[in-house]
């Protein structure tokens, strides 16, 4: 690596004295034993990814945090003092600041593992403590050194050592759950890009201009130098970019980042290009595995970019973790073991016969090994079927293990080596107190892996089986999705035999761990795993282990209660499954203090003029059994109260903004008037009066004017408004259902807005509750006759109403007649597009339960249903 006036870029390696009298070679062998180790307990934990918890997690982060971190940190220190020509760092420190990476690893794994915040928190700051003692080491170095043609190389060090440092703080945050679920998916993504492209790609990119033509046998080119800066000003300037934006959720600074990145991967590999010569290599093995490295490197970032420029942030949870082979892998793995088949011969020979002989171990099957691992990458990397994945896997995982052997073989010779050097020196023996702490952490990790508890085979979870519930079975089905899992709640008799049926519905990956029980494996998107808890007699707490997730709230309880489980009709013993209603567990029972909201329409008050104040709020409403949310309410209802009037009526409204948070209005469907005045958005603490007189006979719809109207007719606040036609009969029961869609979450968060979006509501409802009636049906006599108004509330979705078992007689749509009762024909539906109303009525023939249903069955099953219970 140096020549004899220390120009990196000629000879093959410095004077053997140096390292022997500075113990480097000592230091070099301890330090890659460590890397080594950490390898092949990444190897362990993806082997193991599709079984154990966290394993997928914690496989990437033996490799980055553990492998990749302490050779980045020797060999930048290294380089650093060669291409600064600086002295070399006092030995002890540097151990002590190669130890503290390492601890605060361990750490930070342990942690995780283990469920440990604090010490998820102190490894976290040991690592970052260590790595900043890291950086201001590598910025002292330039003050004061002679420097040379590559000292700004050493820019490229310190800068990935602050990536790390932020990527450390991001990683905290997810890890703790501090993130928060709306900022999740943003800091994740910050968190990827800091890491790989930061700490791993920077200093790849820096080591290159000066390992790359020393591999080959050339000099570098004149312009290396200059090119070197503004690589790393389009890099280091478009990666910060790209964090900010990413973390910010503000996708156009993040392309803009990746895009200035992607420029300076160019500028870097044109040059590199142009110095590939027509001669033989030193290592024809390193030159190719470097080349191909880079190669992965240039498609990992373009891949990013269109991606990042295809696609909403929230999206692209499946397409970063399809480039993770190509950065981990093709990247990472390959510049590791192309730069050490280089370096490690250098560092750890004695001499130039010593060092051939271990080039030559270190290069044996070379070529079938860059095959190998490059057609594994490519098989992770395209989307082809799992089975080829898993070749991919592999493959890759078979030449990782190749090189490992042989690096094996070059640690045990060159650590016998120096064991006798010392030895004959009279020295203590370095190395066998290195192997020791290196065996330290080799046990605590092997024991975390082997230790898991993420038993996926089922298996009971009852100490007996005494309770209410014994002899009983439920499967409930189980939603992950939105950094939530849905049901967050199942309540149950206890002995009950309970089987989850989890679905991942998520872009990311998620698992679901239950306490003292079964877990899944990490699903991906779409996929459905099946858990038998056995019979239970004690709550339990149900979690996703990813890091973070469990902390963010992505958890679920299962309570046991003495009395025995109810099905949707109040009956007692119910053993059939819940129902598939996308994740809300609609079998399940309401609150104890939980009562549906009346469906009767109220008589219209006496009088024409009718005075009605309106609060607009945020109320926390249970809007499905054992599910509350959120909502942005008129009056403190989702839907807000029906209003009830004759034509000629007038309203005289008045709206008052209780809303801390932000501006309100309304909008009346029933009135005709111009809107600029009356739909005017008001502030916190305001309020407006909005008079309109009802000149028409209808079921109108109101809701809130204030933009975005999508959500905030989405979180609750519309509501119906009945103007009887003039001569309408009286009937035995006059009833008011209001469909609406409903989207769970934090309002206006992302994840919720994207639902709102894309139409994939939660649950469709009547008058807010999913289920509500079933739970609480209508109660008529036989022979009674019933009038059903319903509005359509949408925001996006109409409704098809039907009755089970009868025949609608009279139909009324959009203020006029379709049928009447003197007509021969008979109505099967209520068809109303989004914000339509109108009303049917019927006769019920006998006793017995006649269901409602919103008849788009999708609607239906997922708590667009209800029940009206007819008596003798």
């Amino acid at each position: 690596m140096y020549s004899k006036n220390h120009d990196p870029g000629g000879g093959d390696g410095p004077p053997p004295s140096r390292f022997k009298a500075s113990g480097l070679r000592s230091r070099h062998l301890a330090a890659h034993i460590l890397v080594a180790a950490w390898v092949v307990l990444a190897l362990l934990a993806a082997s193991a990814q599709q079984t154990l918890p966290v394993a997928r997690w914690l496989a990437i982060h033996l490799f980055l945090l553990g492998a990749a971190t302490t050779a980045i940190v020797v060999w930048s220190e290294h380089f650093a003092v060669a291409m600064l020509h600086a002295p070399l760092p006092d030995r002890r420190w540097s151990n002590a600041r190669l130890a503290g990476v390492n601890t605060g690893a361990v750490g930070v794994l342990t942690g995780v593992w283990a469920d440990l915040p604090v010490l998820t928190g102190a490894g976290c700051a040991l690592l970052t403590t260590a790595v900043g003692a890291h950086l201001v080491v590598l910025v002292r170095m330039g003050r004061g050194a002679l420097g040379g043609r590559l000292a700004p190389i050493a820019d490229y060090y310190r800068a990935a050592a602050a990536a790390l440092i932020i990527g450390a703080v991001l990683g905290w945050l997810l890890a703790t759950g501090k993130a928060g679920p709306q900022r999740y998916t943003g800091l994740k993504l910050a968190h990827v890009h800091v890491t790989l492209l930061g700490w791993i790609g920077l200093p790849v990119l820096g080591t290159l201009f000066m390992l790359w033509p020393t591999v080959l046998g050339v000099r570098m080119a004149e312009n290396t130098t200059r090119l070197a800066r503004w690589v790393l000003a389009l890099t280091g300037g478009g990666l910060l970019t790209a964090v900010a934006g990413l973390a910010a959720g503000w996708r156009p600074a993040a392309v803009l980042g990746i895009a200035c990145y992607a420029a300076g991967v160019a500028v870097a590999a044109q040059l590199f290009a142009r110095t590939v010569r027509r001669r033989p290599a030193i290592s024809a093995a390193a030159a190719w595995m470097l080349a191909a490295a880079a190669g992965w490197l240039v498609v990992g970032v373009v891949v990013d970019l269109v991606v990042l420029a295809a696609r909403p942030l929230g999206e692209m949870q499946d397409d970063i973790g399809s480039l993770a082979p190509v950065l981990l892998v093709g990247l990472v793995a390959q510049v590791l073991i192309g730069a050490l088949t280089y370096l490690l011969p250098i560092v750890l020979a004695s001499g130039p016969e010593e060092r051939a002989a271990l080039r030559a171990v270190l290069e044996r099957g070379w070529v079938p090994r860059l095959v190998v691992l490059n057609l594994g990458v490519s098989l992770l990397a395209l989307p082809l079927p799992d089975a080829l994945g898993t070749v991919g896997m592999l493959l890759a995982s078979a030449a990782g293990v190749a090189f490992l052997a042989l690096a094996v073989r070059v640690f045990v010779r060159s650590a016998r080596g120096l064991l006798q050097h010392a030895e004959q020196a009279g020295v203590s023996r370095r190395p066998a107190a290195w192997g020791t702490a290196v065996g330290a952490v080799v046990t605590v990790l092997a024991v975390l892996v082997a230790n898991s508890g993420g038993d996926t085979s089922g298996g009971t979870s009852a100490a007996g089986t005494a309770g209410a519930g014994a002899g009983t079975t439920r499967t409930v089905a189980v939603t992950l999705v939105e950094m939530r899992i849905r049901p967050a709640r199942i309540e149950i008799a206890a002995g009950t035999v309970l089987r989850l049926k989890v679905t991942n519905t998520d872009a990311q990956r998620h698992d679901l761990k239950v306490e003292d029980g079964p877990s899944t494996p990490m699903l991906a998107k779409g996929n459905t795993r099946v858990l038998d808890l056995g019979q239970v007699t004690e709550n339990r707490e149900a979690w996703c282990t990813l890091p973070g997730h469990k902390a963010a709230g992505m958890t679920m309880d299962v309570v046991v209660k003495d009395d025995p489980a109810t099905d949707s009709s109040g009956h007692e013993g119910h053993t059939s499954a819940s129902a598939d209603s996308g994740g809300l567990d609609l079998s399940a029972g309401f609150s104890a203090d939980w009562q549906p909201r009346t469906a009767d329409l109220t008589p219209a008050p006496g009088g024409t003029v009718h005075k009605v104040e309106l609060h607009a709020a945020h109320t926390q409403v249970e809007v499905a059994p054992g599910v509350k949310q959120q909502m942005w309410t008129f009056g403190g209802t989702a839907p807000g109260p029906t209003l009830h009037a004759k034509v000629g009526d007038v309203f005289e409204i008045t709206l008052v903004n209780d809303d801390h948070g932000m501006g309100h209005g309304i909008d009346f469907h029933a009135g005709s008037l111009a809107p600029d005045h009356p739909m005017r958005t008001i502030q916190p603490g305001q309020r407006l009066v909005y008079r309109f007189r009802a000149e028409k006979a209808g079921a109108w719809l109101y809701h809130c004017s204030t933009a975005p109207m999508l959500q905030h007719m989405g979180n609750g606040m519309y509501g119906a408004v009945v103007i009887d036609p003039p001569g309408l009969k009286k009937v035995d029961h006059e009833y008011v259902l209001v469909s609406s869609e409903l989207y769970l979450g934090t309002p206006g968060s992302a994840a919720q807005v994207a639902k709102m979006r894309q139409d994939t509501p939660d649950a469709w409802v009547f008058n807010g509750v999913a289920a509500q009636y079933a739970k609480r049906p209508l109660k008529v006599r036989a022979g009674e006759r019933a009038r059903f108004w319903v509005v359509a509330a949408g925001p996006s979705d109409g409704v098809a109403f039907h009755i089970v078992g009868t025949v609608f007689d009279t139909v009324y749509k959009e203020g006029a007649y379709l049928l009447k009762p003197d007509q021969a024909g008979g109505a099967q539906v209520l068809d109303l597009a989004t914000a339509q109303g109108g009303f049917v009525e019927t006769t019920f023939p006998e006793a017995g339960h006649y269901a409602f249903v919103d008849h788009d069955m999708r609607h239906a099953e997922a708590g667009a249903h209800g029940m009206v219970e007819v008596s003798e």
